[in-house]
């Protein structure tokens, strides 16, 4: 698979994604009606180009902290952003980036992306929102020509019916769906959830070669597959709090 972002970029040099970290700083999320807040005092920090993993029981938060992150949802107290500007030179925000901010620099592949797909083809869901003016579908026919045969979806014909896929490559287009839009984080819940072994070992591919282009935050119970590919890591523990622990994970 050929560099994906670097492609993009030579398509669109004026509108080059920044080289970004993550940045969470004492985050808490205690949404109005529970007695107990779902987040609290999370902070990480995940640099430019790296893949950070999040992992621990189910129900402890973690996907929870992803959709802050991806802004479709504001946090109780706290503050992400993130951190990078234009062209890569590390800048950082003058203040808090606000939701509809992050939600435009990140991409967010949920657990069940089939249950999230808003349209019927794979054609019609790389298109959706997207603006219909002919220059504009121009940029996502070539954005597409690139990404879709880096995910191994080019003999797959775009009017396929995305029902109709394996659990595998709905995966790969939720990638791609994300991907066209460039963005400078990736966010992944459950990635390899559910799949066969093949597919977990394709899946971990592609995720092996995007890290080497834009910044990766993964949710995951499986750390066989993620493990060569983590350079930071962090334990949600009950209550909604993160432990950082050391990665690699020492070996017994």
């Amino acid at each position: 698979m050929q560099a994906i972002q670097a492609q993009l970029q030579q398509q669109a040099p004026d509108n080059e994604p920044p080289s970004t970290e993550i940045n969470v700083q004492n985050l808490c999320y205690h949404p109005a009606g529970t007695e107990a807040p779902l987040l609290s005092d999370v902070t990480l920090r995940v640099p430019p180009k790296q893949m950070g993993l999040v992992y621990g029981r189910s129900g402890a938060g973690k996907t929870t902290l992803l959709q802050l992150i991806a802004g479709l949802t504001q946090p109780t107290s706290g503050s992400i952003t993130l951190v990078g500007a234009p062209g890569g030179n590390g800048a950082a925000p003058s203040a808090v980036m606000t939701s509809s901010e992050r939600l435009a620099r990140t991409g967010l592949v949920f657990q069940f992306p089939e249950r999230h797909f808003l349209a019927a083809t794979l054609q019609q869901e790389l298109a959706f929102a997207w603006p219909q003016d002919m220059l504009s579908l121009q940029q996502l026919s070539c954005r597409a020509g690139v990404v879709l045969p880096a995910l191994g979806l080019d003999h797959i014909p775009l009017d396929t019916p995305l029902r109709q896929l394996s659990d595998g490559y709905k995966r790969r287009c939720a990638l791609a769906v994300a991907l066209v839009r460039r963005p400078s984080v990736l966010l992944l819940d459950e990635p390899l959830a559910g799949l066969d072994w093949q597919s977990r070992a394709d899946i971990a591919s592609v995720l092996g070669k995007l890290k080497q282009e834009c910044t990766v935050l993964v949710v995951s119970h499986d750390l066989r597959e993620l493990e060569p590919l983590i350079d930071v890591a962090w334990e949600m523990e009950p209550g909604g709090r993160l432990k950082p622990v050391q990665w690699p994970p020492t070996k017994e």
